[in-house]
């Protein structure tokens, strides 16, 4: 099975997660670290379909400035566009295989896609 991580080694639910998928030896595992090489704004879009999420349940408020532009109150186009313009802003780990994507928060929500 692949497997697509857009992941922050700063985070430790980020790591987390990258560890299960590391400890399966049956995935084919893609590692991004999105805030090197961000994801498009349709790939996210897309993402945050196939995990059954709005933009706004994707968007990470804490540690960014994400309040104070008032985006929690955007609609998607504007979270998205912020997101793809900073991409602090996208709440990590997202994980993808051909079973669907996760926000994976907490990380054991990865097996649901393996």
């Amino acid at each position: 099975m692949k497997a697509t991580i857009w992941h922050n080694p700063k985070c430790g639910t980020s790591r987390k997660t990258l560890a299960i998928l590391e400890n399966l030896k049956a995935v084919d595992l893609t590692v991004v670290e999105y805030l090197k090489e961000p994801p498009t704004r349709d790939k996210l879009a897309q993402l945050y379909r196939d995990a059954g999420i709005t933009p706004a349940e994707g968007l990470r408020t804490r540690g960014t400035d994400a309040e104070e532009r008032g985006l929690p109150d955007a609609d998607a186009d504007t979270i998205l566009d912020a997101m793809v313009a900073d991409p602090i802003l996208i709440e990590r780990p997202l994980v993808e295989t051909e079973k669907g994507a996760r926000l994976c928060r907490p990380q054991d929500q990865v097996l649901e896609i393996l």
